[in-house]
């Protein structure tokens, strides 16, 4: 905790993503107190980060951005934030997501959210920050996640400790200016791309009402993106003169917006809490859908299998709902039925790495030769597209031992090592790879390349 912020970066630089966090007044704090700091949590699941993708991707395409290098992450957090960090990525909280009345409001904040990474906030930010000699970085990485519901293997349960403070996103206060600048960017893209700022505006009037509580029950995007009665007229004098503002949102954004707040709170939410939001009289479909998670969740594996069914038998061509009947399987320890279920998944979203992955580690349940090779397969094509997915690796080099291909087990395993920050764990690999791998192949390349960094990283370390 006291080491200076260079040796911090550096120290994770090998990590797929590095976030800064200036964190005020920690290093004064007790290892009793760090203890019981709040944990934050990444949420991994296939069908929201396609919802969230399609609602950001028309209005990037409108400001010229590229969606595919704009990444959204989702972080278990029942409190209402947003922020851009460490580059073109747009962190959004659960509770934000839950709490949005509709997609117009989701779509409002990630306009709001790519202004800051188009004007270049962060990084003027960060130049700020070292020119006031912080004394306190704190990095926290990303890409391993916890699955939304705990225990869900496809993500594993990777969880960094980084406190309420880090939550707020101290770093991340932005001046009236960049706010004013953010708006009038995210306005401009929404009527590009037809969509109306109503969306915005209402989340704003939320955020107007939260500056009126005291600070210790204010929500942490409050402190960080400041609200004035001026933004609030600029939104509205731009819906009264936009052409797009009465324009309703794509049909599908609002069964999409549903769906998306059943699963979080099926998954995330006290199960009472579920049952009493979503009624087992209520027959809607998001409804059944958040009580089939909250009975999975319960131990109750024939009803959530029940309600489940019925999704499919009126959707028998959505991944999602086959996926969902996998995991409910491949949790209760129904392991031909999750391969099955999981196999339709993968054949209606064969590009959804996060859907291969839970295949892949279906069929190394099974354990036979034939199981495991087929899950080789898919999890090698889930880290073509996921390369930065932890678990995902830590299966592959799973099979990879299981066929008694060792290098190339420790080739996959020390990637998972590079990932999750586990330096012993890299080296170890490095070694027993670069002994059983064939000079030459693309993973001895590779091997090759994790060592450089490893090596660059950890000397660097070492003269400081």
């Amino acid at each position: 905790m006291h080491q200076p912020m260079q040796l911090l970066l550096r120290r994770l630089l090998s990590v797929t993503l590095v976030v800064l966090l200036v964190v005020s007044g920690l290093a004064s704090s007790t290892s009793a107190q760090r203890r019981r700091e709040k944990p934050l949590r990444l949420i991994r699941d296939a069908e929201i980060e396609r919802t969230i993708r399609a609602y950001a991707a028309p209005v990037f395409g409108a400001a010229g951005m590229s969606a595919d290098e704009v990444k959204v992450y989702l972080i278990n957090d029942n409190r209402l934030n947003a922020f851009v960090a460490g580059g073109q990525n747009i962190f959004l909280n659960t509770g934000l997501l839950v709490r949005a009345a509709d997609a117009g409001q989701v779509i409002g904040v990630v306009a709001h959210e790519a202004g800051h990474i188009a004007g270049g906030h962060l990084v003027r930010l960060r130049q700020a920050v070292r020119e006031a000699q912080i004394k306190q970085v704190i990095a926290f990485i990303l890409g391993a996640g916890a699955a939304i519901a705990a225990q869900d293997g496809r993500a594993g349960a990777a969880t960094v400790s980084l406190g309420a403070k880090i939550a707020e996103g101290t770093f991340l206060k932005y001046t009236r200016a960049h706010e004013r600048a953010a708006d009038q960017f995210a306005v401009t893209a929404m009527d590009r791309a037809g969509i109306s700022a109503r969306g915005l505006m209402a989340f704003m009037q939320v955020i107007e009402d939260q500056e009126l509580l005291i600070s210790a029950r204010q929500d942490p995007y409050v402190r960080t993106h400041p609200v004035t009665s001026e933004r609030i007229a600029f939104l509205r004098a731009h819906i009264a003169r936009s052409p797009v503002s009465d324009r309703p949102l794509p049909a599908r954004f609002t069964e999409m917006h549903q769906r998306l707040r059943a699963k979080l709170v099926g998954f995330i939410n006290p199960i009472a809490e579920v049952f009493r939001i979503y009624k087992p009289s209520d027959n809607a479909l998001a409804s059944r859908y958040a009580r089939a998670v909250a009975r999975h969740r319960n131990a109750e594996t024939a009803k959530a299998l029940a309600l489940i069914d019925g999704l499919i038998k009126e959707r028998p061509r959505d991944a999602f709902f086959h996926e969902l009947k996998g995991q409910i399987n491949f949790e209760s320890g129904r392991i031909p039925e999750a391969v099955v279920a999981y196999r339709k998944a993968v054949e209606l979203a064969p590009a959804e790495a996060l859907i291969r992955v839970g295949l892949g580690q279906a069929l190394l349940a099974v354990g036979t030769e034939r199981e495991i090779k087929q899950g080789l397969v898919h999890l090698r094509a889930a880290v073509r597209r996921e390369d930065a997915y932890p678990l995902a690796w830590r299966l592959l080099g799973i099979a990879y031992g299981k066929l008694g291909r060792i290098g190339e087990a420790s080739w996959a395993l020390a990637e998972y090592g590079l990932l999750i920050g586990d330096r012993k764990q890299v080296w170890g690999n490095i070694g027993r790879a670069e002994k059983l791998l064939k000079r030459g192949t693309p993973a001895w390349f590779r091997i090759q390349d994790i060592k450089r960094e490893m090596g660059r990283t950890e000397g660097k370390r070492r003269r400081r």
